[in-house]
């Protein structure tokens, strides 16, 4: 096909390609309604990944029940509508229910679910647009002004063929992640069987005191090991954020990150600059949602500073062991918002993170487990930055397919 023919696409109102449907959140008053059958999607759960197969949150049968006109089966394109995280875009794996926040598109059968996704993928400033110019202080597009939005559409054999060369791409990227989650499940299981079972080599057991029970849960405790406030261990930066008109998408000033918007990966992508250097974290730093909701871990990547918002505290163990730490930390809120208050968003305060209260094993134990553990962050790591190349190849390509500029 010649570039010059996609002009020659049909341009097709959503509403034309299939059944829009918009999210409902069951009453806060039917605990019930949640539990481990369905997937529910909200746009913090939408991370960059395509398909949504994992989520914070999940209906029992009686919730799905509830909101039955509401489900989606797989094979939607499901896109956030409202707020600063409008234009996320995924696909479902599994039926599944969202919030409000999503329109979702049940594809007709001769829409390629997969080149609709990377269409609206390639249109998020397109949305921002159409939201922010509603006129409300907080940008939103209903469902009456999604469906109106009008995207080319090639024939069916060219839109398999575009998402074909996408998709590629995107295996690659689930191939890595799934190495990821057997990397931080086995050091998470390591670090379990040796501080949190007390299994670690060496290990000699004696009567635990009343505090050190209250932490750990078990009637023993190893020989030299002790109890300590985090902020006797730590240094903790809390953040605090900067106007609004500090902030930029381009690159300028060092890389933001507000609080739990950031996590997804434990690596996370710098998606927000900031020109004004506020309260900072360093490469390395362990850097923990404190707002909305509490207990989200990420690590800081970058070969220079930056800055955080009111939603993260950044920690740096005084000691030379940051994997024990990044898996300390992460078990103690592997219950995200396992404390903190506030009647709308949970959060914790300055004196709550410096209190959290951590079992400190000796020398010798830190670092045989350090040297294990590390080994696996940094594959982690590793990981993390090749899918952060494989999405920028596959996203300067995504425009010029999409449009018809290149030839699929």
């Amino acid at each position: 096909m010649k570039a010059a023919q996609w002009s020659e696409w049909p341009t097709v109102a959503i509403a034309e390609l299939g059944d829009v449907i918009t999210g409902r959140t069951p009453p806060s008053s039917r605990p019930e309604c949640f539990g481990d059958r369905y997937p529910f999607i909200t746009p913090s759960d939408m991370d960059g990944r395509k398909f949504m197969r994992m989520t914070e949150r999940s209906l029992s049968e009686e919730g799905a029940g509830l909101l039955k006109s509401n489900r989606i089966p797989p094979g939607c394109v499901t896109v956030s509508c409202i707020g600063w995280q409008m234009g996320k875009t995924a696909v479902t794996a599994e039926v599944s229910c969202t919030n409000q926040q999503l329109n979702t598109i049940r594809p007709r059968a001769d829409v390629s679910v997969d080149f609709l996704y990377y269409s609206l993928l390639l249109r998020r400033d397109k949305l921002l647009s159409l939201g922010a110019s509603t006129g409300v202080r907080t940008p939103i597009l209903n469902k009456t002004a999604f469906s109106q939005l009008r995207i080319p559409i090639p024939p069916l054999p060219v839109q398999r063929r575009i998402a074909s060369i996408l998709d590629a791409y995107d295996d690659l990227i689930e191939n890595n992640l799934r190495r990821i989650k057997i990397l931080e499940q086995m050091a998470q299981t390591i670090y379990r069987e040796w501080f949190v079972e007390f299994r670690a080599p060496g290990v000699q057991l004696r009567k635990a005191t009343a505090e050190e029970k209250k932490v750990t849960g078990k009637n023993v405790m190893p020989k030299g090991w002790e109890v300590k406030k985090l902020g006797d261990i730590c240094r903790i930066t809390m953040g605090q954020s900067p106007p609004s008109t500090a902030y930029n998408q381009v690159g300028k000033g060092l890389p933001f990150h507000q609080g739990a918007t950031d996590f997804g990966d434990l690596f996370p992508t710098d998606r927000t600059y900031c020109t004004m250097t506020n309260r900072l974290a360093e490469e390395g730093d362990i850097l923990l949602s404190v707002r909305a909701p509490v207990g989200r871990i990420n690590v800081a990547t970058n070969t220079k500073r930056i800055v955080i918002g009111r939603g993260v505290a950044a920690l740096r163990f005084l000691t030379d062991e940051q994997a024990l730490g990044l898996l300390q930390i992460k078990e103690k809120f592997k219950e995200e918002d396992m404390m903190g208050g506030g009647t709308i968003f949970k959060s914790v305060t300055k004196d709550d993170v410096h209190g959290i209260r951590l079992l400190c094993p000796d020398g010798a134990s830190r670092r045989v487990f350090e040297d294990r553990a590390s080994t696996m962050i940094v594959e982690i790591r590793t990981l993390t930055v090749k899918n952060g190349n494989l999405r920028g190849r596959r996203d300067l390509l995504l425009p010029k397919l999409v449009s018809g500029e290149i030839a699929a």
